[in-house]
């Protein structure tokens, strides 16, 4: 099979945890042992979160005193691609023999996306109340409530294309396990001297299910943190979803910050043609691949 696979954020660092290179250098290694059995009997191509790491070099940017403005967001998404697809190559090549490359990737979005105008990706770590609302006001950030703590958000506009495709999917065929459009890509909007970088963050899940759709994946894995998708989230009656159809997962609501992303991006790969969508945690990552965990989304 060809397997597009997203990993969330806690495949590198958990909630809670301090941004240090060792600790995300961890997390990364046992990763790619959760993969290296479907990269070693499928066509795998990888995409990651930046989240944390994205919302770190930004905080360090508008505090350093040598910088009379800090880096924009492209240029903090490419940084991360390269930090994070190296270790992720490096730990894949070294858990499966066989040869592993990292792909620097834009990502097309329309300048007249709404997003622009209302911030929701969340970036960064996570503060108490007070303390996010001294940061919004020092450096006019906008802040929002993630579960019981409080995050930075900047704008998510939608993917509309990948302009390496060409590239990614020459090297899909080669055997190699590929890494590309982490943290969803560096976003790009295309005008009259070409294409140029904007200040977005664009949701990796979205790119993922597009990249699958765009390379004819049979599969898109949706790693995370909890077993499976719930209906009823947050209540009493919250329960498992294991098997279910797009138009019927669709039906059901979910949060616009955490499962809602992953669960539009398992539909429009599902709706595109794409052969089925899971949803799981990333130690289960060979039982999704077969239907044996997680929640399985089908046409």
């Amino acid at each position: 099979m060809r397997i597009v696979v997203a990993l969330g954020g806690n495949a590198l660092l958990e909630r809670g945890e301090p941004p240090e290179s060792e600790i995300q250098e961890k997390h990364v290694l046992a990763a790619a042992e959760a993969l290296a059995p479907l990269a070693r009997e499928h066509e795998l191509v990888i995409t990651h979160g930046n989240g944390p790491q994205v919302g770190l070099l930004a905080l360090e940017n508008e505090t350093d005193p040598a910088l009379r403005r800090p880096y924009p967001f492209d240029v903090l998404g490419a940084q991360t691609q390269g930090m994070i697809g190296y270790w992720l190559v490096q730990a894949l090549q070294n858990a499966t023999g066989r040869p592993a490359f990292c792909v620097l990737t834009r990502t097309l979005v329309h300048a007249t996306d709404p997003a622009f105008a209302a911030p929701t990706k969340f970036v960064g770590q996570v503060y108490d109340r007070e303390t996010a609302g001294r940061l919004a006001a020092r450096h006019g950030w906008q802040v929002r409530q993630d579960g019981g703590a409080w995050r930075r958000v900047v704008p998510s506009p939608e993917p509309a294309g990948l302009v390496e495709l060409p590239l990614l999917e020459n090297l899909v065929g080669t055997g190699a396990t590929v890494v590309c459009a982490g943290g969803g890509g560096i976003p790009v909007i295309a005008g009259e001297s070409g294409l140029r970088g904007v200040e977005a963050v664009v949701d990796k899940d979205l790119t993922a299910a597009l990249l699958g759709q765009a390379i004819g994946a049979d599969a898109l894995l949706l790693l995370t943190d909890v077993d499976a998708v719930q209906d009823g989230y947050g209540t009493p009656r919250a329960r498992p979803i294991h098997d279910i159809t797009s138009t019927e997962l669709r039906a059901r609501s979910f949060p616009a910050g955490s499962m809602g992303p992953k669960v539009t991006a398992a539909c429009r790969f599902v709706d595109a043609g794409g052969g089925f969508a899971a949803i799981g945690r990333l130690d289960a990552a060979g039982d999704l691949a077969r239907g044996a965990a997680g929640t399985r989304v089908h046409g």
